[in-house]
């Protein structure tokens, strides 16, 4: 669900004036690429706060709020965010354990890492 891909924000409603000189056109160059963001994945985005490229909204009920104006031109209700925000919690998921190996302690006759070597 999403994040594979670039789109305009501020499809029913202009973006605010701190972002007409941001977006991907910032990286390419063209300005057909002004005001398009990447897509974030809707996986387990209730544990990614704060959301937007820029932090801009700190929980999702602000998010969906901000993105029902500026996506769709519309102004949800309270119990259409609460539902909206219900449903995008269901997309988390358990998070994988990572079990790191526990290493020998260095020495001064422990060689230096070559990382590019």
């Amino acid at each position: 669900m999403g994040g594979n891909s670039f789109q305009k924000n501020g499809h029913r409603r202009a973006v605010q004036e701190r972002e007409r000189r941001g977006g991907h056109g910032r990286v390419t160059g063209k300005d057909a690429d002004r005001f398009k963001f990447k897509v974030p994945t809707l996986r387990n985005v209730e544990m990614t706060y704060p959301y937007f490229h820029d932090g801009a909204a700190q929980t999702l009920a602000e998010a969906v709020d901000i993105m029902g104006r500026l996506q769709l031109g519309k102004k949800f209700t309270p119990e259409e965010n609460a539902k909206i925000v219900a449903f995008v919690k269901t997309l988390t998921g358990d998070q994988p354990q990572f079990l790191l190996p526990i290493l020998p302690p260095s020495t001064e006759k422990t060689p230096p890492p070559k990382p590019f070597g």
